[in-house]
């Protein structure tokens, strides 16, 4: 079954958005997914570079990514890890990806048109992986 790696360049710097952040990883660490800090607040160029190097299917956040429903999203990350592959989310540094590195990326995922931070955005992606998660179980977690 292949894993799951969210990627931030920093740790959140708001307290209340690095708590929602800790609370989902703790949620989701059982199903095979997990955080990677970086660490590099000043240099985007250097955290580019360090995802340049992974291996697996590297899928950036983009308002202008590809717009699915949480249970599309559930079922693309359920051929996702039977693929056995590792999958890196990658959220931008707060100046956003170079075009370079949009262009490497294996695909593009849009949370929103909406434009937020990028704390924000991790805290929402991993929201919406622990739902993928829940719907993939059938629990009661994701009702519509």
């Amino acid at each position: 079954m292949g894993r799951i790696v969210v990627h931030l360049d920093s740790k959140p710097k708001e307290k209340s958005i690095a708590s929602i952040i800790s609370d989902f990883e703790d949620r989701v660490r059982s199903r095979g997914i997990s955080i990677h800090t970086h660490g590099n607040t000043k240099d985007s160029g250097e955290y580019e570079s360090e995802l340049s190097r992974l291996s697996g299917e590297i899928v950036i956040l983009d308002p202008e990514g590809d717009l699915m429903s949480s249970e599309q999203f559930a079922s693309w990350i359920k051929s996702t890890q039977l693929r056995g592959e590792t999958t890196h989310f990658v959220v931008g540094p707060h100046e956003g990806f170079s075009r370079e590195f949009k262009e490497s990326a294996n695909s593009s995922f849009s949370l929103s048109r909406l434009t937020m931070t990028h704390e924000m955005s991790a805290a929402v992606l991993l929201e919406q992986l622990y739902r993928a998660s829940e719907i993939n179980r059938g629990s009661r977690y994701h009702r519509v």
